[in-house]
């Protein structure tokens, strides 16, 4: 049994070569497309850079480099496998939801966090 049937594994698997996605990186100056966050201003920041395809691969999404573009790890997910008629809208919903995501954990943070005394209470 081939190795790729045992772990149920299909073209799907592995998207892009190595040297296809440094294309993609470096023609986006390895800068999220969604959110700008840049992968050169520290170590941690390139840890969190993926190729996204704008058109899913599961949704018949191709690879070729109109369809694909440097993004965080958090942006990716939060685009997932919706379909957008265009990158721009795929990138307004984006931003949309990381200040949604941003506001709840704000809210959160303020309830969770211990208040702070003041002189004198």
């Amino acid at each position: 049994m081939p190795m790729k049937n045992f772990f149920g594994l299909t073209s799907l698997a592995k998207p892009l070569t190595t040297e296809e996605g440094r294309r993609i990186l470096e023609r986006d100056h390895y800068r999220c497309q969604y959110c700008g966050l840049d992968a050169l201003a520290n170590f941690e920041n390139s840890l969190g850079m993926t190729v996204d395809f704008v058109q899913p691969r599961a949704r018949k999404g191709k690879k070729s480099t109109d369809n694909l573009v440097t993004a965080c790890r958090p942006c990716n997910v939060i685009k997932g496998h919706k379909v957008f008629s265009s990158f721009d809208e795929a990138k307004a919903y984006v931003m949309r939801r990381r200040e949604e995501l941003r506001s709840d954990w704000e809210e959160l943070r303020a309830r969770v966090q211990p208040r702070t005394r003041t002189a004198g209470s």
